[in-house]
């Protein structure tokens, strides 16, 4: 949808990241040195851009320097006027507003879900029967890799289900105890 509203508006190079916003942006890097004066940075929506307003006046300071301008084909913004910078700066704001509200959302959620007893993650892959019978053998001196080998599971996942049961680990002499963990 995105790509094609851009190809739709005539953009001839589109950059488009492969992963989330969070984390290095390299092809947002490649957009901007791609840039020269004169040239129109045109993104299908604001919050493509920028992950906060900071990030935004940082970014829009930068392609100002540079000579050139931002427009969003979702949004009446374009940075080639006074009012066009007034409205990209009011909207950036309202975004990072927006962001921070559904992130307080998920975060209640997940508390909520928690009270309820929900678990996240993965469910463990050695439990009940299975776990019992691990912490024998291991107690009975079987590695934690052959162990895994009779379940079929990696040694993370008899590990995690040893923790769980409370055993302690062997130490390397064999004669100490320690805690799994």
């Amino acid at each position: 949808m995105q790509l094609d509203a851009l190809r739709g508006a005539g953009v001839r190079r589109i950059f488009s990241e492969k992963t989330s916003g969070v984390g290095p942006r390299p092809e947002l890097h490649k957009a901007l040195a791609f840039l020269e004066p004169g040239h129109t940075l045109v993104v299908y929506k604001l919050d493509r851009l920028a992950r906060s307003l900071k990030d935004l006046l940082q970014l829009l300071d930068r392609l100002k320097a540079a000579g050139c301008s931002v427009k969003s084909l979702t949004e009446p913004i374009d940075t080639s006027s006074a009012m066009g910078e007034f409205v990209l700066q009011i909207l950036g704001a309202v975004a990072q507003l927006e962001r921070a509200i559904i992130r307080e959302r998920c975060e209640a959620g997940r508390v909520a879900a928690r009270a309820r007893g929900v678990l996240f993650g993965r469910q463990p892959l050695v439990t009940g029967d299975e776990a019992r019978v691990a912490a024998i053998l291991y107690r009975e001196g079987f590695t934690l890799g052959e162990i895994a080998l009779m379940f079929g599971v990696s040694p993370t996942a008899v590990r995690s289900a040893l923790v769980r049961d409370g055993v302690t680990r062997r130490a390397w002499g064999g004669s100490r105890l320690r805690r799994l963990s």
